[in-house]
């Protein structure tokens, strides 16, 4: 596929290092030479130094013959102008546009045909949303969703003492018969090694301090948690009390977020610009208490009772700063510590560490972008293990004569040995917005090797290796006799 990104900021990187790695043809535009010097040596693509909204700059970048435009400049201003020039100058087909407004709604008019048609993503709404489903299910590293919600995947590690632990997945399939969930990938710890993968089969042995992915429907997660993470008869301990380093766009959202329902979280927002503390002093619910200072003053968090938190969140702009901060109130008795961390070497040192997630905010959006870049009928891309791994739901379309997977049985699939089909979420709409009134719910599916694929299934996968992918979207391609 032939794509133009806009932007070589730390978005723009981290979307063409992920493309790049795939075999597409990527041209990269910025006005900062130096930038794109930079991404040229590291990676296999091209830089084109100019303005993304003048059409002669497009021009060069190869719009005329492109398939995918990704604006991710910094200002919103921009990218809307440029798909918008795309559009009417070379008619890109999908044109996607970064915007951190939030008066710009995806299915809203300005984003439509009549506006600037294009696809809009805001990568703080998508950290936002991952972050508030890891206060959801604390005891998760990961959580992803799939088929509008109906399933997830998520990770966690497991503890010596949970009901799971020390068996082998056959053992852990027989206990739990009638529970909708699949073991899909290990992670192990080795010393002075990264993280091993370990593919699951029914005599793998699940061991404390492996990081386990399971698929599973959403209401069977809880379950799978507990299981996996907490000492059998040791209770559940929601998140109630939250505190937030960093009033910049994701932490004002997502104490937003927090604040609706009166009662339910205790949030405290640490802040060190006093202008902007009142500004969030202002727009914040009267219950969200703003305070001024430096998230890594010691005394700031003694005062502040760090020890009785549940969730502490280091959101600034300053990699630095979230890594010492989380570090500092994870010895002060904090209960789980989240770090936004920008620079993916980072995040890199600080997973195993004392920081329960090291989050990524591009690797957090990244799987809305890839959604677009897959072949075949993608519903959803997830982007796992820092880039390495990926889950993906694809629909099943056609009949036995038009596609290879419908009308078959799953032990018939030709698909690489590594390749896990999680589940299968059976009576979705087939078109999105149709009415459901009347429908049977959706049933989602743990495929055993007689189980038959059908039309409109939706099926989601796991991926220990990017390099699967294109296995899979061959797979499920259609032949042209299905109209």
């Amino acid at each position: 596929m032939k794509i133009i990104i806009l932007g070589a900021g730390r978005v723009g990187q981290s979307v063409a290092e992920s493309l790049a790695s795939e075999r597409n043809d990527i041209t990269v535009i910025d006005t900062d030479a130096g930038r794109l010097r930079e991404l040229e040596a590291r990676f296999d693509l091209r830089g084109v130094v100019g303005s993304g909204i003048d059409p002669a700059v497009l021009a060069e970048a190869g719009a005329k013959d492109t398939d995918l435009l990704i604006a991710c400049a910094a200002q919103d201003e921009t990218n809307l102008v440029c798909c918008k020039v795309a559009q009417l100058l070379f008619n890109i087909p999908t044109r996607i546009a970064r915007v951190r407004s939030s008066g710009f709604d995806a299915g809203g008019p300005l984003a439509g045909p009549e506006g600037f048609a294009v696809s809009i993503i805001c990568p703080e709404a998508s950290l936002t949303r991952y972050i508030a489903k890891l206060i959801e299910f604390p005891e998760a590293m990961p959580v992803r969703e799939f088929a509008g919600g109906r399933a997830c995947l998520v990770a966690t590690r497991a503890r010596a003492g949970a009901p799971m632990v020390g068996q082998t997945i056959a053992e852990v399939r027989a206990h739990t018969p009638d529970v909708a969930m699949r073991l899909v990938a290990i992670y192990r710890r080795f010393p002075e090694e990264p993280d091993r993968f370990v593919p699951c089969n029914g005599t793998t042995r699940i061991e404390p301090g492996d990081e386990v992915f399971v698929l599973a429907a959403r209401e069977n997660i809880p379950f799978v948690l507990a299981a996996l993470h907490r000492r059998e008869g040791q209770p559940a301990r929601p998140v109630r009390r939250i505190m937030v380093s960093g009033g910049g766009d994701v932490g004002l959202r997502l104490a937003q977020q927090l604040g609706r329902e009166p009662g339910r979280f205790h949030v405290k927002l640490i802040d060190a610009d006093p202008a902007r503390c009142i500004e969030l002093a202002s727009v914040l619910p009267s219950h969200v208490l703003v305070l001024q200072g430096e998230a890594t003053d010691e005394n700031l968090l003694g005062d502040e009772s760090i020890e009785e938190m549940d969730f502490y969140l280091a959101l600034t702009d300053d990699d630095e700063d979230n890594i010492m901060s989380s570090l500092l109130a994870k010895r002060m008795g904090a209960r789980r510590v989240l770090a936004l961390i920008n620079r993916r070497s980072y995040a890199d040192l600080m997973h195993g560490t004392q920081i329960d997630i090291a989050l990524s905010p591009a690797q957090a959006m990244l799987g809305e972008l890839l959604a677009f870049v897959r072949q075949g009928d993608v519903q959803a891309v997830h982007s796992l293990r820092r880039g390495v791994a990926e889950a993906l739901e694809i629909v099943a379309r056609g009949d036995r004569k038009s596609s290879r997977v419908v009308g078959r049985k799953v032990s018939e699939l030709q698909l690489p040995r590594e390749v896990h089909i999680g589940l299968i979420v059976r009576g979705l709409p087939e078109l999105p917005g149709t009415p459901t009134e009347g429908l049977p719910e959706p049933e989602v599916i743990i495929p055993r090797s007689a189980t038959v694929i059908e039309s409109n299934d939706h099926v989601v996968f796991f991926l220990p290796h990017k390099r699967l992918v294109r296995d899979v979207e061959k797979l499920f391609r259609v032949s042209a006799t299905f109209f």
